[in-house]
């Protein structure tokens, strides 16, 4: 059995930010992950917000991580070729009477740091946002907000982490944890780990970081002081014709469990509404209902009334996996080694790459020598796609490479060679394809590329077709139909 130093449980966004920050160091690290690709857990969700800090409370550790981290993703997101774009937020109010609670909010921002902050007036309002309700009187304007691919960014972390000596094990479900001490003394032992699989695992120290699962993760080492209530957000995607319907990222004042149903500029294009905010059971449930759409609908068209359900080319739902009111990022003393990190909802995205430093500096702090490579490979050569270019440079590379050429996902404009660039990466179902690559992710939904991409997928992984999944066992596409004589 070889041991690792770590082991990180989870291969989400904050996961992989955790993973890439450790492999600076010369540490033997590992992360297990139950899916059958990383970023098929919360961060499938995620609206891929990079939040400036004007909505938590200035003595949260969410505030404070959130603030930090929105420095910390630009730096993070050029080694990576993330693209990311700092569009700014609007925080937009309709009575005079809620003007005190912006002025709130700025101060509350203020005190954490958040720069360039001000509350602006209907003529700006109306000169910046023209699409903008008349009725909408100011707003607190923070223009450090920005937009990235989630989806692009926990791949493009966990590939480099990859480069820089991290192992990652996927479809890894951990079902036991058994912690051991050494013989004869008192120091800290090693926790040996099982999967589904049945395949076992011994590291010193462990980082929980399994979103809505961290709660049950901490349980098998024996800490069962929190509980992971998942709340579920419905959201909706319009049509990219509609790309340009706002400016900026639009929210209404915060609610009491969220940040509002907001209008939400993509890195892709597609704008979003939503998202909902209704706790329940399930971690599973990701259904849509016709109450949320409405919801969203009546919140939204109070900003820009414009908006039609017409313009919505797809339905989802994430499940944030809430914990109460501030993040839990934590050494346990009672499992020396357990490091719990849970309970990250909104802005965790944002807040990652902090979230990774405040778990280095807890590892330090509990003795690990965090000796740092003497070669660190902090850059990866950024993803070709051709949807991010002008013609002219597609042009160029078409001539050189005629793959790219052979466009399959029409909506999206996608080519087979950045299909096949993907299933290199490590895509196996055509979820991993479509985050990578936004094929299937159009109006038409995959109705006129689904099939290509399946034989180009079984062709370059070697699988038979009825082996090539949207997500995973039990989502095949093709299904073997045998027939008794």
């Amino acid at each position: 059995m070889k041991i690792y130093d770590v082991i990180i449980i989870g291969a989400g966004v904050v996961g992989t930010a955790i993973a890439r920050e450790l492999s600076r160091y010369e540490l033997k690290t590992a992360v297990l992950e139950k899916e059958i690709e990383p970023a098929f857990g919360v961060s499938k969700s995620n609206s891929g917000i990079i939040h400036p800090g004007t909505q938590n409370h200035c003595n949260s550790l969410k505030g404070r991580l959130c603030v930090e981290g929105n420095k910390l993703m630009r730096g993070i997101a050029h080694e990576l070729g993330v693209d990311f774009k700092e569009v700014g937020e609007l925080i937009v109010v309709f009575n005079k009477k809620d003007i005190p609670r912006l002025i709130k909010l700025k101060e509350e921002a203020e005190k954490l740091g958040v720069p360039k902050i001000q509350i602006v007036g209907r003529g700006w309002l109306k000169e910046h946002e023209p699409n903008l309700s008349k009725k909408a009187i100011a707003a607190l304007y923070a223009p450090t907000a920005g937009i990235l691919s989630p989806y692009r960014l926990v791949y493009d972390m966990i590939e480099n982490a990859q480069n820089n000596g991290v192992e990652v094990y996927a479809q890894q479900e951990v079902i036991q944890i058994k912690p051991s001490k050494i013989r004869g003394s008192k120091k800290q032992g090693y926790f040996e780990i099982i999967t589904s699989s049945k395949r076992k695992f011994k590291t010193k120290y462990i980082i929980n970081s399994a979103g809505l699962f961290a709660d049950d993760i901490s349980k098998l080492a024996g800490i069962d002081d929190f509980k992971i209530k998942p709340r579920k957000g419905e959201e909706f995607i319009l049509d990219k014709k509609k790309e340009h319907i706002t400016n900026h990222l639009l929210f209404p004042l915060p609610a009491k469990k969220s940040k509002g149903v907001l209008i939400i500029k993509t890195s892709a294009g597609n704008p979003m509404i939503g998202p909902t905010a209704c706790d329940c059971v399930d971690k599973y449930d990701l259904s849509t209902t016709d109450a949320g759409l409405k919801k969203v609908l009546s919140s939204v068209k109070r900003m820009i009334p414009s908006i039609s359900h017409k313009d919505i080319i797809a339905y989802f739902a994430g499940l944030r996996p809430a914990a109460g009111e501030d993040f839990i990022i934590r050494h346990e003393d009672k499992v020396p080694g357990f490091i719990n990190v849970a309970g990250i909802q909104s802005p965790g995205l944002t807040a990652a790459p902090a979230i990774a430093l405040m778990a280095c500096a807890i590892l330090r702090q509990q003795g690990v020598n965090l000796k740092k490579k003497k070669i660190f490979h902090k850059t990866r050569e950024k993803t070709t796609h051709l949807f991010e270019m002008p013609f002219s440079h597609t042009e160029k590379i078409i001539k050189e490479d005629p793959d790219y050429g052979d466009i399959v996902c029409r909506c999206e404009m996608v080519s087979a060679k950045e299909i096949k660039e993907a299933i290199k990466r490590g895509a196996k179902t055509l979820d991993g394809i479509k985050f990578r690559t936004r094929a299937q992710a159009g109006r038409c939904h995959g109705s006129f590329c689904t099939c290509r991409i399946l034989k180009i997928l079984a062709e370059n992984s070697k699988r038979p077709i009825t082996q090539i999944t949207k997500k995973g066992a039990g989502s095949e596409i093709v299904l073997e139909k045998r027939c008794n004589d």
